[in-house]
């Protein structure tokens, strides 16, 4: 079950966002096709991946930064810009483009310190746009708790899409987050679980002032956690689709009809 698009349009194009997808792909691609060599592909990451056990002892804290901007799979970006430009453009619609790139990177920086303070001696190295993008997530969970998020249900052979409320979304996924961190040896590598965490904090937190700017408490009383504009309207779909013959009876006699 994963997100495909939310029903909340921005008013002003993303160039942010845009731009950030566009330099993790490029960025990729570099890494993919540009260092062919287990030895070449090392040394990058000796250099611009997150070391844990490197940054507690005061050495390469350009990392904290560089990290975002590299990943280790197509799975995993494909992954974590999906969710970039599925939350990102709102965000940065309410922010400003200048703010919005700042509040991004400070939320990355923030989920790499979370992310040390989990795993202090850790070697393992930690990539990914992830925390960056949680606390994208993060402030959009404070702006728009009751936006409509399409999720993509699969079950084996049975596939569907429908609509639910961000708050129950992110909710869940952070939720996931908190268990996978409890569950897992953050010094062992795998999924940076509290990054992911950390990043939502940060975002959210971030985000308090804007908040408040908007009327806190009241701009959800006003708004009632929906977006402040007309939301887009997608038709559901199931996939695949079941053709049923038309029933005729008469619906006035029926407790359903209308």
């Amino acid at each position: 079950m994963f997100p495909i698009r939310d029903h909340n349009p921005s008013g002003r194009t993303p160039y942010v966002t845009y731009a950030l997808i566009c330099a993790n792909v490029a960025i990729f691609a570099l890494t993919y096709f540009g260092y062919d060599s287990p030895r070449r592909l090392t040394a990058l990451y000796n250099a611009y991946a997150l070391l844990p056990a490197e940054v507690t002892s005061g050495y390469d804290l350009k990392t904290l930064l560089t990290s975002t901007f590299l990943h280790g799979s197509w799975m995993h970006l494909g992954g974590n810009m999906l969710f970039l430009w599925i939350f990102g453009d709102n965000m940065e619609d309410e922010m400003g483009h200048v703010p919005f790139i700042a509040f991004y990177l400070v939320s990355g920086i923030g989920a790499g310190l979370i992310h040390v303070a989990s795993a202090p001696y850790s070697l393992v190295p930690l990539v990914g746009a992830s925390g960056a993008i949680a606390g994208v997530m993060g402030g959009y969970l404070l702006l728009f708790p009751r936006a409509r998020v399409d999720i993509l249900l699969i079950l084996i052979i049975y596939f569907r899409v429908f609509s639910i409320p961000a708050f129950v979304m992110l909710g869940v996924w952070l939720g996931m987050q908190f268990l996978g961190g409890i569950g897992s040896d953050p010094q062992a590598g795998g999924v940076a679980y509290w990054a992911h965490a950390g990043g939502f904090g940060v975002g959210l937190v971030l985000t308090i002032p804007l908040w408040l700017r908007r009327g806190g408490p009241a701009y959800w009383g006003k708004t009632h956690g929906l977006p402040p504009h007309p939301e887009t309207n997608y038709s559901t779909s199931r996939i695949p689709r079941v053709v049923r013959k038309p029933i005729h009876h008469n619906r006035r006699n029926s407790p359903w009809g209308k």
